[in-house]
């Protein structure tokens, strides 16, 4: 239902730096592979692929890989793709980063010449398109001077240069930039200079509101046509919000946005009357509530539709003000080199650099091209050239797009990729059901899936068609790995406190005598639930992390397993009821510790003290049948506090809204969610103090800590990766200390790849949450 794009940290970074492609080419492209560093980028899967190429052919080999995958928007563009699936696409296959990563998820630094790491007691060299050198000036600046080989083309055969890094950079900086990347947020000098005094005629008008149609940037009917898409376009979001409810008993537009959490809109309303409650909701944000209610209809693309050539016009950014003209920031050094230059460090930028190179002399116009003209490639202000090919991406990947048709994406391979010529001709990507993705495999209709679909049916299934009922057989091979995310239950240190201070003592005693209890049943319950498909975390930070801390490091301990006085309450050789009954009499020693009233004789507490309660709610979105990973927790968990005298109502809701509507108002007291992470580890979003939902943020636990703040800040203006991680352990053990965050689980992804048809000795291997199947792709071979 209703997106949760604030309880989400985007993931356009991390599949953006999943880079790879695949292509099959001629005999002498094959030959020139053979010379390039592509075979060292992987060490056996170059291995395997050189003793494959080099042995007599017994029969001829398809030469077609055939893809399971989700829905296209068709936004096949680097620019502006908005889906998972069009980045596979435009980015994964079509594309080209400028800097490469690892399988840890670091960026490449030296990719020119190539750059050796280990991983699981392996060395891997990594190639890219360039080198990025990091400097840290005196004056508290930075300078990432980078640097692209002079060998690499576009799929056409033109040359990459850096003009074609440069005019990529000021699209993404472009004042008008509605895609999702970020590089415009990055100090960079003159970023501010150069994107103030623009604005979109469509920003222009809704910033005057419904009734103010006087501008001297737009006419009355420029403002009368707007606004007439808007309300045709609000309509189809409200419908598509119907369509979603249908399946939980909507039968109007109005039940269903009663059931969207619009209690007072009623029953019989219109689709316009249910717009204008959205749009009131949100006093006019279109764009808030866009990202906020969007079912499955996207606001603005709809509103464009509707607005037809004249989208374009709406687009184009109008000069309000006064606004450089460039970017004193980004600096041409060479044809093959640049620098940029930010005023502070940002430990997040060197992520941002990972974005995709496109063709100047495709999405722009090389005669509008001058850097030291300051001209770009482009009129500042209108990207409609690049729109216009979105749906057409060319680039310097390892696939060229060919076309989508009846759903599915055809690409073929791109005899000029950097890498050397991949081995398959052709790949094919089909839209297909979840539903038929794993049947797919063993009919022969898909060779892979690229969705990460994985349960416990799934792999009961698998093991079936495997004829050694194995996970791996002769039917199916399954690669999984790492979610870039992780489970938790959450409780907020506004509601759930001693008193008016939620840092003090008492208040995180009350908050530990609950989360020991969640703590201590994780194990039994979320085997139970996910098998081998997940494992129990003790820190809230995903595995996949740098910063996440390993067992063997220094000071790593289970989550909540200690008492008040800070003894462990654990053996290795406690049984699952031992454990439960030592977790059980340590949370009585924190109830006490908080202030609670213990009636010896009754063995229970019968009061709480000011400001706290004796009954507590957690809300849980499982459909309302306890379907979802932390449910036992909480029901064993529940029985556990009421043996004590304390009670826990589990609000188990099936629909999400309530839940994702109550944290942005801070209403809720506990819940169970999950985080999406990115490969950069910054915590300022999610625990920073000024960032609690009443200031727009994300800080749904309401964790104020001057000490915590200081280490995010601290670990966000450091670019030493050493001191970053001991920092966010500092930060970690700050969060757990106010037990805001009980760590649950850490679930398992996987891609299912036919053991028949395709040459599984052939893919890149060490697979990981951040090096994924189309890594190293130009190795890759049908059986």
């Amino acid at each position: 239902m209703k997106t949760t794009t604030t309880r989400l940290v985007a993931l356009l970074l991390a599949l953006v730096m999943a880079l790879s492609v695949l292509a099959g080419c001629s005999k002498k492209a094959e030959e020139t592979t053979s010379s390039t560093p592509a075979a060292s980028a992987s060490a056996s899967a170059s291995a395997s692929a050189s003793a494959s190429t080099s042995a007599p052919a017994e029969e001829a080999k398809n030469d077609t890989l055939v893809v399971a995958t989700g829905d296209f928007s068709q936004k096949f563009s680097a620019f502006f793709e908005t889906t998972a699936y069009d980045m596979y696409i435009a980015n994964n296959m079509n594309g080209l980063a400028l800097l490469n990563s690892d399988r840890e998820g670091n960026v490449v630094l030296k990719g020119i010449e190539g750059e050796t790491r280990a991983y699981n007691g392996t060395d891997y060299t990594y190639y890219g398109l360039g080198d990025c050198d990091v400097v840290q000036n005196d004056d508290g600046t930075v300078d990432y001077n980078i640097t692209i080989r002079d060998d690499a083309k576009f799929e056409d055969g033109t040359p990459i240069t850096i003009d074609d890094v440069i005019f990529s950079m000021y699209v993404y900086c472009d004042p008008t930039y509605d895609g999702a990347a970020t590089m415009y947020a990055l100090p960079i000098e003159g970023m501010e200079d150069y994107r103030s005094g623009m604005q979109t005629m469509a920003n222009l008008i809704i910033a005057n509101g419904r009734d103010n149609p006087t501008s001297t940037f737009f006419t009355e009917d420029e403002y009368n046509e707007y606004w007439a898409a808007v309300d045709k376009a609000g309509v189809d979001f409200v419908n598509s919000i119907f369509e979603a409810c249908k399946d939980y008993g909507a039968t109007t537009v109005g039940e269903a946005m009663n059931l969207w959490n619009y209690p007072d809109v009623a029953k019989d309303a219109t689709p316009e009357d249910c717009w204008k409650a959205i749009e009131t909701a949100y006093n006019g944000d279109l764009a808030t509530a866009n990202t906020t209610e969007q079912a499955s209809v996207d606001l603005f693309d709809a509103i464009n539709g509707y607005l037809g050539d004249d989208a374009t016009k709406f687009a184009t950014g109008i000069q309000t003000g006064e606004g450089a003209d460039y970017i004193s920031g980004i600096k041409k050094t060479g044809d093959y080199s640049m620098t940029l230059h930010m005023t502070k460090v940002d430990a997040t930028a060197i992520y941002q650099l990972t974005m995709v190179v496109s063709p100047l002399n495709y999405y722009g116009d090389p005669a509008n091209y001058d850097f030291d003209a300051h001209k770009f490639g482009f009129t500042k202000g209108d990207l409609s050239p690049m729109k216009a090919v979105g749906t057409v991406p060319k680039g310097a990947g390892a696939y060229k797009f060919v076309s989508y048709e009846n759903g599915t994406v055809t690409l073929e391979a791109n005899e000029n990729y950097f890498l050397g010529c991949p081995k398959i001709k052709t790949i094919l990507f089909k839209e297909t059901s979840a539903a038929d993705m794993l049947t797919g495999i063993s009919t022969g209709t898909y060779d892979l899936t690229a969705d990460d679909t994985f349960n416990t049916d799934a792999v009961t299934s698998i093991k079936g068609y495997n004829s050694n009922g194995e996970l791996n057989g002769d039917v199916y091979t399954v690669y999984t790995v790492d979610n870039l995310g992780y489970g938790y239950l959450g409780i907020n240190a506004n509601l759930v406190k001693v008193g008016d201070d939620s840092g003090s003592d008492q208040s995180k005693d009350l908050r530990k005598g609950i989360a020991t209890l969640l703590a201590v049943y994780r194990d039994t319950v979320i085997d139970s639930y996910y098998g081998d498909l997940a494992n129990v975390i003790q820190y809230p930070i995903s595995n996949t992390s740098w910063a996440a801390p390993k067992p063997a490091d220094e000071g790593y301990s289970i989550a909540f397993s200690k008492d008040v006085d800070g003894k462990d309450l654990y053996t290795s050789d406690m049984t699952d009821e031992q454990k439960y009954d030592a977790a059980l009499q340590a949370s009585i020693g924190f109830f006490k510790a908080a202030g609670y009233t213990w009636d010896d004789a009754a063995k229970k507490f019968t009061a709480a003290p000011a400001g706290a309660s004796m009954s507590y709610e957690v809300i849980i979105p499982a459909d309302g049948s306890g379907d979802h990973p932390a449910y036992g927790i909480l029901t064993n968990t529940k029985d556990a506090l009421a043996s004590i005298g304390i009670t826990l109502e589990i609000n188990d809701v099936s629909d999400g809204n309530i839940l994702w509507d109550g944290l942005d108002a801070g209403t809720v007291e506990m819940w169970a969610a999950a985080w999406q992470a990115t490969p950069d580890p910054d915590m300022y979003q999610i625990y920073y103090s000024k960032n609690i939902p009443e200031n727009g943020g994300t800080n749904h636990y309401h964790i104020q800590d001057a000490q915590l703040d200081k280490l995010i800040v601290d670990a966000r203006s450091s670019v030493d990766q050493s001191f970053r991680k001991a920092t966010y352990k500092d930060c970690l053990n700050i969060i757990l200390d106010w037990a805001v965050e009980i760590p649950n689980y850490q679930r398992q992804n996987a891609t299912l790849v036919s053991t028949e048809r395709v040459n599984t000795a052939t893919m890149t291997p060490d697979i990981t949450t951040f090096w994924g199947w189309m890594n190293d792709i130009q190795n890759l071979e049908m059986n």
